[in-house]
């Protein structure tokens, strides 16, 4: 495809506008790549954009991928849109992943979203609340080392 030629110049360019905009773009596949992309640019100026990507795109893959990429970029301003849809995103897939994603960023300000979260009607939701409320704890309480806390978050 002629745009993913067009991407990896503007990847090379460090074109942060780019993909912003790519992220309106009419093909989840390129939604997708361009959110990865934001994330590896790096800096919570980011974090805005992929949570609006959480909340709006009609593609739960594209959502579970904010969710991630959330997760990883660590800033406690991923945690509301991360809460928000734990608690309440259509997708089972997206909450799951909302709720690792809460856990990978290890703030206490998440526990209460993942307590009520472990009432989930579906089993993988209610399952990563657990995991995530655990690294929560192990990360605030026992770990001396960040990056292998965050690793076993999910």
């Amino acid at each position: 495809m002629k745009i993913f030629t067009e991407m990896e110049k503007k990847y090379e360019d460090k074109d942060t506008n780019y993909f912003v905009d790519l992220l309106k773009h009419p093909d989840y596949v390129v939604r997708t790549r361009a959110t990865c992309i934001l994330v590896d640019f790096g800096g919570e100026d980011k974090v805005e954009h992929i949570a609006r990507v959480l909340k709006n795109d009609d593609n739960e893959l594209v959502r579970h991928e904010a969710a991630f990429s959330l997760g990883q970029m660590c800033y406690s301003q991923g945690i509301e849109p991360l809460a928000d849809a734990t608690m309440n995103d259509s997708s089972m897939f997206v909450r799951h992943e909302a709720a690792i994603a809460l856990g990978v960023i290890g703030s206490p300000q998440a526990k209460e979203t993942l307590q009520q979260a472990l009432d989930d009607p579906d089993k993988p939701v209610s399952e990563s609340a657990i995991v995530a409320l655990a690294n929560i704890e192990f990360m605030n309480g026992i770990s001396n080392n960040e990056k292998f806390a965050r690793l076993t978050g999910g």
